[in-house]
């Protein structure tokens, strides 16, 4: 008798490279908050548009990180 259910089991190499993605954006997060809340509470200098911008574009590699990390994570144990 032959067992028709297939085991499968997770690729490690994938967990691996999304758990470091996932280790990536955890600092960024912080810092990327640090950033924008230093840019709001300086509304009267010039920097503010530097650093607000800086920030906002951290912020966006911070979320592209976060899902591509959780993204590859899922992809490691489901299929």
């Amino acid at each position: 008798m032959e067992d028709k259910t297939k085991q499968t089991y997770t690729n490690k190499q994938l967990l691996v490279k999304g758990l470091k993605r996932l280790a990536l954006a955890l600092p960024l997060l912080v810092l990327t908050t640090y950033i924008l809340t230093f840019a709001f509470l300086n509304k009267d200098t010039i920097p503010l548009y530097i650093f607000l911008t800086l920030g906002i574009i951290a912020m966006a590699g911070t979320i592209y990180l976060l899902f591509v990390g959780l993204r590859l994570i899922m992809k490691s144990i489901f299929k």
